[in-house]
């Protein structure tokens, strides 16, 4: 399927990483693409303020705060599902191919070594299968990547606070 040369390091090495900075371009274009990023910094500052003032009361026992962040709830779980929805858009669109995808490479390298780390002493290595090389690749890729396009992981994730 796939040809020879790119079985072995470092060709699969740099295959690989070329696959997950692909992908995380990718995704994260789509998630720009899809999603309302001002309305949803919008909503994450909602959410934050809301957990900020929950937290306040529950450690001040503050039976008034108490009574309005309780009331303020059902709203903040309607924010938090149209984020989830949002963020929904990107990953049914990139799912099938993602899983088609994997299942080739999968099936390509298996168990086989594709890169090797240095280990902790001189002229040892650490083998990386596939699994693991594309796992340390897409996260590095998709933090770089993000960050070059001014996404930040947390707002897209629905973690943290937005970066706007």
């Amino acid at each position: 399927m796939l040809p020879e040369w790119l079985y072995f390091p470092p060709t699969s090495t740099f295959f690989i990483v070329f696959i997950a900075v692909t992908v995380s371009l990718v995704t994260t274009l789509l998630n720009r693409r899809f999603i309302d990023r001002e309305q949803f910094a919008i909503w994450q500052k909602e959410i934050s303020k809301w957990n900020a003032e929950k937290k306040r009361a529950m450690k001040t026992k503050d039976k008034k705060l108490l009574a309005k962040v309780k009331k303020q709830e059902p709203r903040i779980l309607q924010l938090q599902t149209k984020m989830s929805t949002q963020q929904f858009k990107t990953s049914m669109i990139t799912f099938i191919p993602m899983i088609i995808m994997w299942q080739i490479l999968s099936g390509f390298y298996g168990n086989v070594p594709v890169a090797h780390l240095p280990g902790l002493f001189v002229g040892q290595t650490i083998p990386l299968t596939f699994f693991l090389w594309y796992m340390v690749s897409a996260f590095f890729s998709n933090t770089l990547i993000s960050r070059l396009l001014g996404v930040s992981i947390s707002a897209t994730m629905g973690l943290g606070k937005p970066s706007e």
